[in-house]
């Protein structure tokens, strides 16, 4: 099922998150964390609300080393929050809507 969360890679990481014009969040996920797959539909929730004023982007960690590791992922689902090509808020694990909701409110205007 295709999503409003769009499939980001290493090699189109840097034109689709880091040069984006409105905020972005980034899901780094893998297939077989359950946790990651729990989060999976409250980012789509998150992408169809904020439709227009942020970009949702998830980046499969298993298929894309460089960027995970560029940006310190260790432990998965974790929810990066950027905003004019830097790092505006991170969480990290399973979350509920209303923390991604603060972290959002807070890049958003």
């Amino acid at each position: 099922m295709a999503g409003l969360a769009v499939e980001v890679n290493d090699a189109s990481f840097e034109a689709e998150v880091l040069q984006s014009g409105q905020p972005v969040l980034v899901d780094f996920w893998a297939a077989w964390c359950g946790p990651c797959r729990a989060l999976a539909p409250i980012v789509e929730e998150v992408a169809k609300e904020y439709a227009g004023k942020l970009k949702v982007m998830k980046m499969d960690v298993d298929k894309n080393q460089s960027t995970p590791m560029r940006y310190g992922i260790r432990g998965i689902p974790a929810l990066l929050i950027f905003k004019d090509g830097k790092v505006a808020d991170q969480i990290v694990g399973f979350v509920p809507k209303d923390t991604i909701d603060k972290s959002l409110g807070k890049v958003i205007s």
